[in-house]
């Protein structure tokens, strides 16, 4: 027996119907949202605390805040977006009305993760709803206790004719990929990811796919290690390293080196004391299955800091690794723990061309004191979904800002009105009066030299690169 087909055909035949069509409904179920998030705040933060060992102040900073802020956006912006958009004419469609027009795809599928498993599934939603979609959302099992909340408190809160949550794992995801979607947006693993666009693919479905992969981080010579240290350490450690676009390691000169490893040692013990297991600022590892992987890890190249584990309790402390090779294992996966390797290279050339050899990465990071021009040639010389210059992911917290990978690390984005238009299919709209017979029928055979210079000059005009009347 198939556990989705009911649901499904419930989302389809509520979106055949129109329901999520009106303006008035859509700021509906995003005000609901809204409530949701306002009315559990506290269950959210336990649930969080359970799951990831996550702090109130990490939680609320990236998971909670940043999904109040998107349901706020779109209900500001809702109806301009919404509002179709005129584009210019040519000569030969001076008289009629031409535009772009916003449509939902249908019933879309968000499948989320674990490591952020309130913002990775709730922002895309607001995406999704914004733009008139029904949606089936899939919460990651692994980060158990907030999946139950979304499963049995969400639905209260949004229009079940609209919008179901399933549960499931890997088993019964693939199962759900059997089904035909308008539309899938997916965050995780890059190995998964295929996974998804193969299914995908047997039935022409579009995809988001927001993947990971080892974001590098330059650090120039004329750095300040200390300013260096700071942001590096809050960024890679932040959620125990269980995050998507941390820095995964580090690339600078043996001379920064050696300066930024007791900078490292020093930002880590002010940021969690001298013991960083007793610190409430510092999350666990999600699963046992995870902590084996991550530890495997802390055997390659050399401990410089930290290096310690516990088993019982899921514990990797902020470590950093240094003489590591690029054949090692730590170099050859993504992380995803709050491990930083640094790898030594004799110039900015070289560090380009270690860049470059690899996979293209979610983010990359480049510090430089006093010269803004190595930034910009990091810049300028690499490709990344997205870049910061002289800090960590700070370019997540501006909805007017694309989010998403490129190449290995993902495709399509999202955050703010990008996540309406993700969600929303751009049609192409002309409207021409049914007279004026006479005028085009410049158009039809039998073709002259003279209707041939016509048609040339009405299409061109203003630039229009159309190839058809």
């Amino acid at each position: 027996m198939d556990p989705f087909e009911d649901t499904l055909q419930r989302l389809r035949e509520a979106f055949r119907e129109g329901r999520t069509r009106s303006a008035e409904f859509r700021a509906a179920q995003l005000k609901g949202l809204d409530r949701f998030l306002r009315e559990h705040k506290q269950q959210l933060q336990e649930a969080l605390l359970q799951d990831l060992r996550k702090s109130a102040f990490e939680a609320e900073l990236s998971e909670l805040s940043i999904s109040h802020a998107e349901i706020n956006l779109a209900l500001r912006n809702l109806r301009a977006w919404m509002k179709d958009e005129k584009v210019p004419r040519n000569l030969a469609t001076q008289l009629d009305s031409a535009f772009v027009r916003k449509e939902p795809f249908g019933v879309v599928l968000i499948i989320a993760p674990w490591n952020y498993p309130l913002n990775l599934i709730l922002v895309p939603l607001v995406g999704a709803i914004a733009a008139g979609n029904c949606v089936m959302l899939k919460p990651s099992e692994v980060s158990k206790n907030t999946e139950k909340i979304l499963v049995e408190m969400l639905p209260r809160y949004l229009d079940r004719s609209c919008f179901a949550v399933v549960l499931g794992g890997p088993e019964e995801t693939g199962q759900l990929l059997e089904h035909k979607f308008d539309y899938i947006f997916f965050t995780g693993s890059t190995r998964v990811g295929k996974i998804v666009m193969a299914a995908a693919a047997q039935h022409l479905t579009p995809v988001t796919l927001e993947l990971g992969g080892k974001n590098p981080c330059y650090v120039d010579d004329d750095c300040d290690p200390q300013t260096v240290a700071n942001r590096v350490a809050l960024f890679r450690y932040f959620n125990a390293g269980q995050t998507c676009v941390a820095p995964d390691y580090v690339l600078c000169s043996p001379a920064m080196q050696e300066r930024l490893v007791p900078a490292l040692q020093a930002a880590i013990t002010r940021f969690y004391g001298e013991d960083p297991r007793a610190s409430p600022d510092l999350g666990r590892i999600i699963s046992d299955k995870h902590f084996q992987r991550l530890r495997g890890l802390l055997g390659c190249g050399r401990v410089a800091v930290g290096g310690q584990s516990e088993e019982s309790d899921r514990y990797i402390a902020p470590t950093v690794l240094v003489d590591v090779q690029e054949t090692e294992p730590v170099m050859q996966e993504e992380i995803f723990g709050p491990i930083l390797p640094i790898v030594t290279v004799s110039s900015l050339d070289e560090a380009v061309d270690f860049i470059n050899r690899r996979e293209k990465p979610l983010a990359l990071y480049a510090f430089s004191r006093r010269s803004q021009q190595v930034v910009k040639q990091v810049l300028a010389r690499t490709s990344s979904g997205g870049f910061c210059g002289n800090d960590g992911f700070m370019h997540l917290i501006l909805a007017s800002l694309p989010f998403g990978g490129v190449g290995a690390s993902g495709m399509g984005s999202y955050h703010g009105k990008f996540s309406f238009d993700t969600f929303s299919h751009h049609r192409a709209c002309l409207l021409r009066r049914p007279g004026l017979e006479k005028m085009y029928s410049v158009r039809y055979p039998p073709y002259s030299p003279r209707s041939l210079r016509v048609l040339l000059l009405a299409m061109e005009t203003r630039g229009c690169s159309c190839t058809l009347l």
